[in-house]
């Protein structure tokens, strides 16, 4: 399924709360997206990691910075995210399975992530 462009946003400020309880939707609880490490954007919606990850290939990122994590609104700092994605199996990269296991790289994301989207405030 080719997911609607409308169906994923590319982050670059802080995302409207609308727009985060309209994403919400899909799921129920939790929003999937990627994070590009190195150029400090987001890609937030869309019913895999896969469509958020495409639209940012398509704009110039590059797929070692990209990472999937899902995210939580209403579980405080310390539960909003979750940073496990097919996309993430990386062996060349070293992280051979779905969860981010690089500290530097999971600070990048979550850092990213309270900028952008939200530090798990409730909706």
């Amino acid at each position: 399924m080719t997911p609607h462009p409308e169906d994923v946003l590319v982050l670059e400020q802080r995302i409207e709360r609308a727009d985060l309880a309209r994403l919400l939707g899909l799921f129920g609880d939790i929003i999937k997206y990627v994070a590009d490490v190195e150029r400090g954007v987001i890609a937030i919606g869309g019913e895999l990691h896969a469509d958020a990850e495409q639209v940012l290939l398509e704009q110039g990122s590059r797929p070692a910075d990209l990472w999937g994590a899902n995210y939580y609104p209403g579980r405080g700092r310390e539960g909003c995210i979750e940073f496990t994605s097919l996309i993430n199996i990386r062996p060349a990269r070293g992280n051979r399975s779905m969860e981010v296991e690089d500290p530097a790289v999971r600070e990048r994301i979550r850092a990213l992530t309270f900028a952008l989207v939200g530090a798990g405030e409730p909706l």
